[in-house]
């Protein structure tokens, strides 16, 4: 089993657990007009919510940075690595944004979009 692939699956479904915290961490959300409710949110919640969309903004990047060196046949350790380093940034990140910390988390940020763009490079090597 690749790791890697596994990593892609968490990364998937990572964003849920900030939207989660953003829909029910407090009262009031709203079934019936869910994106209304999350675009009045402040705070935590409103942040949760940022990283939920950033994180699926990111998603696709190092989704496909993971099949390409799969392709290109990177040594499969090396995509599992970077792959494992990915995520726990990932969550960090998430973590970082609730939590305020806004400069450390553009740095854990930046950490994470060099390793889907290194998985990029290593394909095109």
């Amino acid at each position: 089993m690749s790791w890697s692939y596994l990593c892609v699956l968490i990364a998937g479904v990572m964003p849920l657990l900030f939207t989660g915290y953003a829909k029910f961490s407090g009262p009031g959300f709203n079934n019936r007009h869910p994106r209304d409710f999350l675009a009045g949110l402040k705070g935590a919640r409103a942040r949760a919510n940022a990283a939920q969309q950033n994180s699926f903004e990111a998603f696709p990047l190092f989704a496909a940075s993971v099949l390409m060196a799969h392709q290109a046949g990177v040594d499969r350790g090396t995509i599992d690595l970077l792959a494992l380093i990915y995520v726990p940034l990932r969550l960090a990140y998430g973590v970082l944004y609730i939590a305020d910390k806004h400069t450390l988390r553009s740095l854990v940020w930046a950490a994470a979009t060099l390793v889907w763009i290194s998985l990029m490079v290593l394909a095109m090597s």
